[in-house]
């Protein structure tokens, strides 16, 4: 791993180590996420501003309005979508930093990701280079409508909140496959699971969070 990568002080391993043992602290125990949440520097998917606060367990500014969640909202969003075993096909619907992005790939056969601000999608895609992650594709377009060409996904995971679960990513998510995804206005969002089995979707709660809202179109 390059210096860039590697960090010094307050972005170096040693505090990805702290990162991690706080993370399993408060719940997480999945050893795969867990791994994954200490091996990736955060730190390069913020501004050099905000380096040093990088492994605060807090939502930071990414720009035009967006976020990079806190750590431990990536950490047990995957570590729900992953319970079970891993998955081969991943839907990600708002690729924003990359940083969820990074830490998904890690964890699953194939990724295909959406982002509708394309500034934010180039330097995700940039970031994930020189991370050397290579099993991610990557489409410039409204988030709402999914990636119907590649569905149906075995799961899907959407880091911003609309109203209601949007019905064409219900509508790609394969039989047995899991959706995690915020929902609700500001302020009184929760994070759901979504099971698709034969006949239905069940869904369970599984926390109150507060994303940024899931926007139509592209920029």
């Amino acid at each position: 791993m390059n210096a860039r990568l590697q960090g010094i002080g307050m972005t170096s391993q040693r505090t990805r180590e702290r990162l991690a043992s706080r993370l399993r602290d408060e719940g997480i125990t999945n050893e795969d996420v867990l791994n994954a949440m200490r091996s990736t520097p955060r730190h390069i998917f913020v501004d050099e501003a905000l380096a040093t606060r990088a492994y605060e367990d807090t939502a930071l500014p990414i720009g035009h309005g967006q976020t990079i969640s806190q750590p431990y909202i990536v950490a047990r969003m995957t570590e729900a979508l992953i319970k079970d075993g891993k998955l081969e096909k991943v839907l990600e619907i708002g690729t924003g930093s990359g940083y969820q992005t990074a830490i998904l790939a890690q964890l699953v056969e194939k990724l295909y990701s959406v982002e509708r601000i394309q500034s934010l999608q180039i330097r995700a895609r940039a970031r994930l280079r020189e991370l050397k992650i290579t099993n991610v594709k990557f489409k410039y377009d409204d988030g709402v409508m999914g990636w119907k060409e590649n569905a149906p996904f075995d799961g899907i995971i959407v880091t911003a909140a609309p109203v209601q679960v949007p019905d064409q990513l219900l509508l790609q998510l394969a039989v047995g496959g899991k959706m995690i995804i915020p929902t609700g206005s500001s302020g009184q969002q929760v994070l759901r699971l979504i099971h698709r089995t034969n006949e239905s979707f069940e869904e369970e709660y599984l926390a109150g969070v507060e994303f940024v809202p899931l926007v139509d179109g592209v920029t």
